[in-house]
């Protein structure tokens, strides 16, 4: 087969194939993380971010280069999730500003787009680590270029490109000593891999059926306490007077007309006559838009002046108070459950604090000590930067401070961040919970923004973090030889204890954590350790370190059975 150029429609076709790719591989893909935990969720992660562009992708009927591209580009950012689900939207970000005003790709412009990807990705990370899925889309980037001057056929172009990035990741054992002592390659750059192989198939002519194609896996609209019934209270009562504007209305809107900074500022102006709590986050050809109104209809009728509409969601948050005052009277909302977890703020405040947290005890932590607004994640399920713009739209603030509390998070955070215009988002790159937590005891509002950030940062950086969890594959780690189902303790920089026992392991781990330095010990059992078990390592930790004050609290998170701190 000979292509010499790909349109529109044969695009969409690649692209869904692309994600259908590596749907189909994400499982395969989390078990190459390099640690064997059971929350290895790169695969999960990629997934979740393309799926987002896809389903767009799908929705559109008469597909052209450029609603593509706002559709691959818009859904891909949105839906980033971790790592590697935003660098996997900064690689689609940078490939469609280079196609999207094309009506048909040759291998010149596939070249072009491929070199503008890799930048593009390139820029969003801030210390860039050979060995990942940079250095395989940088791999195929430079073959492309050379690619281009050697063929005009886009089967071989792809063909060679796709050869080049597979070699390219068999090597990044070779680039990151932990891939290579692990006996993997790079997760993030496999999930790439499978995208393009994906795409090569659809390319040649693969056909997909996205009729039908599911939500399960979305996250990150509205997903309030929903009671269902009222259980029989009388409701007639209540007051709802309070609320000045009825309707929280969201949409996106995808432009078609001239929209310039003149024209937003018009737009808001009129958003702002007709309601309150308004949030306008403009991205190149896109528009998002939260507004509190007592009439929907006209600001969805003004947005369609200025394109066609995607995402509307309307709330009465007067029927939501009552639902709440319900809910509160019979002890049945759990504020840390779901992103739903902070009441409106009358009044504006000068700094908010938004935090990534799981599990019950920890969310009733993070709230006692301040936090606005929790967002559910870390590990097992890293929030998407939408999920960061709609936690930002709820915190009633002139800054705001995110505690991502996980490595894999920050990224999505930096993402939102760059989206938001009308609050100033400061994030603070706390990578473990307990980091979180001293940021956020740390934090001094007679203080700037730039002073609190630094005394934050200072003072997680005097945190050491161990977790306690099992294995889910054989594996060497670190000189230490570790079999499935057994119990590791994680520390910062690496492995730090292996063995049998939950108990054991945790008080090892800590062993290797403690020096002379050490003052304060936190520990946070998790939701499958009981009481009595956390008390005896409790009373094990105290008898090895008598100089140090230990307290100990109940995380109720998954996955891990004890996250300790030392500092």
């Amino acid at each position: 087969m000979n292509i010499r150029e790909i349109d529109a429609s044969l695009m969409r076709q690649a692209f869904l194939a692309g994600a259908q790719g590596l749907e189909e591989k994400k499982e395969w893909i989390n078990e190459l993380n390099v640690f064997p935990v059971p929350d290895g969720d790169t695969g999960t992660n990629m997934t979740m971010t393309i799926m987002a562009a896809a389903r767009e992708v799908a929705a559109i009927e008469e597909p052209t280069m450029e609603n593509l591209s706002k559709a691959i580009s818009s859904g891909s950012l949105r839906g980033a999730r971790g790592n590697s689900g935003v660098i996997l939207s900064q690689l689609f970000r940078g490939f469609t500003k280079e196609i999207k005003t094309q009506k048909a790709i040759d291998v010149a412009i596939l070249s072009r787009a491929f070199v503008r990807a890799t930048e593009t990705a390139y820029k969003a990370v801030m210390k860039p680590k050979e060995g990942t899925i940079l250095t395989v889309a940088k791999g195929m980037s430079d073959k492309a270029v050379e690619m281009a001057a050697q063929t005009e056929d886009v089967v071989e172009f792809a063909r060679k490109v796709i050869e080049h990035g597979d070699l390219v990741l068999s090597q990044t054992p070779e680039m990151l000593p932990v891939l290579k002592q692990a006996g993997v390659v790079d997760s993030g750059g496999q999930g790439l891999m499978q995208v393009m192989k994906g795409a090569f198939e659809g390319l040649l002519g693969k056909k997909l059926d996205w009729s039908e194609s599911s939500d399960e896996n979305h996250t990150g609209e509205g997903s309030g306490f929903d009671v269902g019934k009222n259980g029989g209270i009388d409701v007639s009562d209540l007051d709802t007077s309070d609320i000045r504007y009825g309707y929280c209305t969201e949409f996106i809107i995808y432009l078609e007309k001239k929209y310039d900074d003149k024209t937003e500022k018009e737009f808001k102006t009129y958003l702002e006559s007709i309601g309150d709590s308004l949030v306008v986050v403009s991205d190149e050809d896109v528009v998002k838009v939260h507004v509190h109104t007592n009439d929907p209809g006209l600001a969805i009728q003004r947005a369609l002046t200025y394109g066609s509409l995607s995402r509307m969601k309307i709330d009465n948050m007067r029927e939501e108070h009552q639902e709440r005052l319900i809910q509160n009277s019979e002890k049945l909302l759990n504020p840390f459950i779901d992103g739903e977890n902070t009441e409106p703020q009358e009044q504006r405040k000068p700094c908010g604090f938004i935090a990534v947290s799981i599990g019950e005890g920890m969310g009733e932590i993070f709230k006692g000590i301040g936090a606005d607004y929790l967002i559910e994640g870390g590990q097992t399920m890293n929030p998407s930067t939408e999920d960061m713009l709609n936690a930002i739209d709820k915190v009633n603030a002139d800054r705001i401070f995110i505690l991502p509390n996980n490595k894999n998070i920050i990224l999505a955070a930096e993402q939102a961040k760059y989206l938001v215009e009308d609050k100033e988002i400061i994030v603070v790159p706390s990578k473990t919970v307990p980091q979180g937590i001293t940021a956020l005891i740390n934090f001094i509002p007679e203080m700037s923004v730039e002073e609190n950030l630094k005394t934050m940062t200072e003072e997680m950086d005097r945190i050491k973090t161990g977790q306690v969890t099992y294995a889910v594959r054989d594996t060497q780690i670190d000189g230490m030889e570790i079999h499935k189902g057994d119990i590791m303790g994680i520390g910062d920089q690496g492995m730090l204890a292996v063995g049998t026992s939950i108990e054991r392991t945790a008080v090892d781990m800590l062993k290797a954590m403690v020096d002379e330095e050490a003052e304060l010990i936190s520990i946070y059992y998790g939701a499958d350790v009981k009481a009595e078990e956390a008390e005896r390592v409790l009373a094990r930790v105290q008898e090895i370190c008598p100089d140090c004050e230990v307290e100990l609290h109940d995380g109720g998170q998954p996955i891990y059975y004890y996250l300790i701190s030392v500092e």
